[in-house]
């Protein structure tokens, strides 16, 4: 599953048009400036004029001309950001404007792929385009508590399904907070529709945010492309696997769910063995529960999760259900 010629032109020519975006952007900043402060134009001006000014000083043999265009430039400067203040605007209002000010809109930085070019990359190989609007509507700032009950406990811990919840978003939050502290991983783990899912959406968000890269799997789809790693044996599924142990953040959801074998156990225990081996942060939600994991894909990997995951057992009502109800 690597990438093709088109589909690395594609990713590019979206660098092209941010790049022209922001430009544009920069373009229209400086003109309604211009319009309401004519003196900053000016100052652009008397800027551009003195550097060349200075080119041919120093052709000329002119030693000193430097250290005079620098104080030249720096007292414009200082009257520029004091006319930026005084109509509002931040002292870099005229800098050029980046939608990744790390590789600048180039997808490189130093001939190494930038962390924006890796997730588009990701986004691209595994249609992982609509990531983004599904995160905008399952996050944090979307989270509610209001389907949690502040009654119903759960026997085992003592704690309600309210309660349960809060913690479990603490958790997470320090997941995120923690995120560099490599390796940190979350099992979550729960009933149909407790929100194990939401969680984990609510997470990859702000890591994306933060320009981490993120694959996001259900279990079926993480073994279909194993399977094919495996068996085919061709440099697409090379890349893949590439992409999914190395990734920062690999998203398993519905552990279970899938056609179980000796394949699929197999596989999980080297998937989860191997990036805890590469320091990198896994999260797995299931249905299943621990002795079911252990049933299913074997003490050995039921142990490594234990000795490497922060569990988190949720319980509640089927929010699904209660949605539909509630409409």
């Amino acid at each position: 599953m690597a990438l093709s010629n088109s589909q690395y032109d594609e990713i590019m020519r979206g660098y092209d048009a941010r790049r022209l975006k922001n430009k544009r952007i920069l373009d229209e900043r400086t003109r309604l400036a211009y319009l309401k402060e004519p003196r900053l134009e000016e100052i652009d001006h008397a800027i551009s004029s003195c550097s060349v000014a200075c080119a041919r000083k120093l052709l000329d043999g002119d030693r000193a001309a430097l250290n005079q265009l620098h104080a030249e430039i720096a007292d414009y400067r200082m009257e520029r950001e004091a006319l930026l203040q005084r109509l509002g605007y931040p002292s870099d209002y005229f800098e050029p404007v980046y939608t990744c000010p790390d590789c600048k809109d180039t997808g490189y930085i130093d001939g190494q792929k930038c962390h924006c070019l890796k997730q588009a990359i990701i986004n691209c190989i595994y249609t992982q385009s609509n990531i983004r609007e599904i995160l905008e509507r399952e996050n944090f700032g979307t989270f509610s508590y209001a389907y949690y009950s502040d009654s119903d406990r759960n026997p085992a811990t003592g704690l309600t399904s309210l309660e349960t919840i809060r913690n479990a978003v603490a958790e997470c939050h320090k997941f995120i907070d923690n995120f560099d502290n490599k390796p940190k991983n979350l099992f979550l783990y729960g009933e149909t529709g407790v929100g194990k899912t939401f969680l984990s959406n609510c997470v990859a968000k702000e890591l994306l945010d933060k320009s981490y890269s993120v694959i996001y799997f259900t279990a079926f789809q993480l073994f279909d492309i194993l399977s094919k790693g495996v068996f085919d044996k061709d440099a697409d599924a090379i890349a893949a696997h590439q992409n999914i142990f190395d990734c920062d953040l690999l998203i398993i959801d519905d552990l279970g769910t899938e056609l179980s074998n000796s394949f699929t156990t197999s596989q999980l225990f080297l998937c989860v063995n191997e990036r805890i081996l590469r320091h990198k942060s896994t999260i797995i939600s299931t249905n299943l529960s621990m002795n079911q994991i252990a049933d299913i894909y074997s003490e050995r990997t039921l142990s490594r999760i234990l000795s490497s995951y922060t569990t988190i057992k949720l319980f509640g009502d089927d929010i699904r259900i209660r949605k539909r109800q509630s409409h």
